[in-house]
């Protein structure tokens, strides 16, 4: 992500402060602070967004803008598939543990079709959330995930794993679409 830059009266640029204190950001590390403490109190309320504005002061973070569509319909789909390949996951990790033969592993990659660093990020969370895989490298210039999978006796069983992983990125892409980043059009422009 490039820094963004504001002309000067001369024509040169200097680098733009961001705004340092973020409604979102409050928000978010004021309902931290109030579940830590495990109470809601307008003690607690104050100082949390105390807390936050502190934080957001010393540590200020650039905007986080996502430009996504969300398809509701579509994420709760991928959110029902996603449950259900946890449990079915889950139920074959027992299995390989209870039946107490040896176990043959692969590291199987995954080119991802799309070069959305979001999507990148959100596939690779869902597929090491889903027990008997788990991302161990996530090459960005090329998109691709690098997993360690449980119980992969031959290649068939490495494609069959990688083509499960692309339909997580589908339905992924189904429910969150990203739009062209409008800062991005008007430089192309």
């Amino acid at each position: 992500m490039s820094p963004k830059v504001t002309p000067r009266r001369d024509g040169s640029v200097k680098p733009s402060r961001y705004r340092a204190v973020q409604p979102g950001a409050l928000v978010w590390l004021t309902l931290v602070w109030m579940a830590l403490w495990g109470d809601v109190t307008p003690m607690l309320l104050v100082s949390g967004l105390l807390i936050a504005v502190t934080v957001c002061l010393v540590f200020p973070l650039p905007p986080v803008e996502l430009h996504l569509t969300v398809h509701p319909w579509a994420a709760l789909r991928l959110t029902a598939r996603f449950m259900v390949d946890i449990l079915r996951a889950s139920l074959q990790v027992t299995g390989v543990v209870l039946r107490r033969r040896p176990v043959r592993n692969a590291v199987v990659a995954v080119d991802l079709e799309t070069t959305s660093d979001f999507v990148l990020t959100g596939v690779a969370s869902m597929l090491s959330l889903v027990p008997g895989s788990v991302v161990i490298e996530a090459r960005r210039s090329t998109h691709t995930l690098y997993l360690h999978v449980l119980d992969v006796p031959d290649e068939a069983a490495a494609d069959q794993f990688r083509a499960r992983a692309l339909d997580q990125e589908r339905r992924f892409l189904a429910a969150f679409t990203p739009r062209p980043d409008p800062a991005t059009q008007a430089g192309a422009a």
